[in-house]
């Protein structure tokens, strides 16, 4: 009788030995019996709870093809741990007439089958529960249940009985200030393509050293993952907001949300990396997003995902019936329900270029107000001081590196020194000495300036304010300034006035308009509203139906 030999270890038994001792044992058996000892199928590092792997779908196809009369493991749960696929592999076996013996077992029939099955799903359950068990207990000490967030390191630090710490953890201030810088560009207007793209071109590594992706920074909003989504660096340790459920057709793992009452959620402050201003704005930002990708019945709206083409699109409401002010022309903007539906009577339209202007124009006078130059300048101040701590940190990045590079500058003349010199020890010395080269130069031109302010910081804000129409329809610019621009307005309201339109502008792009006037805006919804009416060059037109 012709006989083969299955072994496994799973991820838990990580020991390459198994598999010899497994062979060893089967192959004395095989021999007491005087069967010939045929080919062994073995899967290394691989759970019994998967059909999907390769050694034991090759010791299926080779019976299928007739290569052998029996199978010998050391026992069945080496073979399978599922209930379902070793009823299936003893029915194959047994339709082929092969049997299936093991060391422990012996010959196995179908009252082993489901004893064993049963008892090897029960393990698995157990397992599975006992391990979960022992994660929430980590994570309700504040402690990491497992996986490694971006901006953060391991610490083990030994302990009395030799062993070290396990879940601890600390911030890696470099990489958390990349984190930062993530959060207040996103909430600059900066999508995470743009940072994505940003970030590679600096050269600097996404999570495990990789690149980095749209993915990686934005995220599933629901599942916590992602950098702007990850709750840790707010100081809060968020577990079992999912689980996982092997897809028994497939053998791949699903995520399910679990619901929020089973989550776990631990305070620790001392892993917090940003505040709770910047983490809030983000959020504001991401709803905002999501509301208008998606529709009220919460499907997904693919054409409301496209950034607005125009600076002021999708702002503008027709103060007569409330519906919508859109292109009814190529550069034009009407009600749509004049023009689509007609129920409603305001049939006048305006230019696109026009109405935009009208708002710039109106927001540039406004914008040399004595207030918002000083705010200019506190503000112009701010951003040099957070340039100037991205410096510190390069800075700081340089001279770890430069110690590492002259310690093994160091290492390399003790070992020459001790006479263990190796021609390769040459070419690692000049690569070495170029790099702390390099490194010394770039921190001699890096030298820390004290803050000052430029004394024409007031002309230059007015030479920005005069040239705010040039920078939004700029390339590089209009993105970030399109988004800053529209994130002042709730509302542009057009509404009939004598001959022409009247414009009223709701939201806090009105307040900062109203500063340099005497009347008091008018509170309207939120933020405040301010009305302009067009004038001369601002003549409106009519379309008819």
């Amino acid at each position: 009788m012709r006989a083969v030999i299955y072994a496994r270890f799973s991820t838990d038994m990580q020991r390459e030995a198994s598999i010899e001792d497994q062979v060893r044992i089967c192959r004395r058996l095989i021999e007491s019996k005087g069967w010939l000892v045929g080919e062994v199928y073995a899967d290394m590092g691989m759970s019994g709870a998967s059909h999907l792997r390769p050694g034991y779908q090759r010791l299926i196809e080779d019976a299928r093809n007739g290569k052998f009369d029996a199978v010998v493991a050391e026992s069945l749960d080496r073979i399978s741990r599922d209930q379902e696929h070793i009823a299936g592999f003893h029915k194959q076996m047994s339709f082929r007439n092969v049997r299936i013996v093991t060391v422990g077992e012996g010959d196995i029939t179908e009252l082993q089958i489901g004893l064993k099955g049963t008892m090897s799903a029960l393990f698995l359950k157990d397992l599975a529960l006992k391990t979960h068990r022992g994660l929430e207990g980590r994570v309700r000490q504040g402690k990491a249940a497992g996986g490694l967030c971006y901006g953060y390191r391991v610490e083990r630090q030994p302990l009395p009985d030799g062993t070290f710490t396990t879940g601890e953890r600390s911030i890696v201030e470099v990489e958390a200030e990349i984190v930062r810088r993530i959060f207040r560009e996103f909430i600059e207007g900066r999508s995470p393509r743009v940072i994505a793209s940003s970030l590679n071109a600096e050269g600097e590594d996404g999570p495990r050293g990789g690149t980095w992706g749209p993915s990686t920074i934005y995220g599933n909003w629901r599942r916590g993952t992602g950098i702007l989504a990850n709750e840790l660096y707010i100081g809060k340790l968020v577990w079992n907001r999912q689980k996982f459920v092997k897809d028994s057709s497939t053998g791949k793992r699903q995520a399910r949300l679990n619901p929020p009452e089973e989550w776990v959620v631990e305070d620790v402050p001392d892993l917090r990396i940003i505040d709770d201003e910047l983490w809030e704005a983000t959020k504001a930002r991401q709803r905002h997003t999501r509301h208008a990708v998606h529709d009220g019945t919460g499907a997904t709206r693919p054409e409301r995902a496209k950034r607005p083409h125009y600076l002021l699109s999708g702002l503008m409401k027709c103060g007569c019936c409330g519906g919508g002010f859109t292109l009814v022309g190529r550069d034009r903007y009407g009600c749509a329900n004049a023009r689509n539906r007609g129920t409603c009577d305001n049939r006048l339209t305006i230019a696109r270029q026009d109405i935009e202007h009208m708002v710039l124009d109106g927001l540039k006078g406004r914008l040399l107000h004595p207030d918002l130059i000083a705010e200019f300048v506190a503000e112009y101040q701010a951003e040099y001081n957070r340039l100037m701590a991205q410096e510190l940190t390069a800075k700081r990045r340089a001279e770890k590196e430069l110690q590492k590079v002259q310690k093994g500058i160091a290492d390399i003349v003790d070992a020459v020194a001790e006479g263990l010199y190796h021609p390769s020890m040459k070419q690692k010395m000049n690569d070495l000495e170029a790099r702390r080269v390099e490194l010394e130069a770039q921190l001699a031109a890096n030298q820390e300036e004290p803050i000052r302010l430029h004394p024409g910081l007031s002309d230059a804000y007015r030479e920005k304010v005069a040239t705010l129409t040039e920078a939004l329809n700029h390339e590089q610019t209009r993105g970030e300034a399109a988004a800053a621009l529209r994130s002042l307005i709730c509302e542009i309201r057009l509404a009939p006035e004598g001959a022409g339109l009247s414009v009223e502008l709701v939201g806090e792009l009105a307040a900062i308009m109203q500063l340099s006037e005497n009347e008091k805006a008018r509170t309207q919804g939120p933020g405040r509203s301010l009305t302009l009416v067009a004038g001369v060059g601002f003549e409106p037109t009519t379309f008819r139906l």
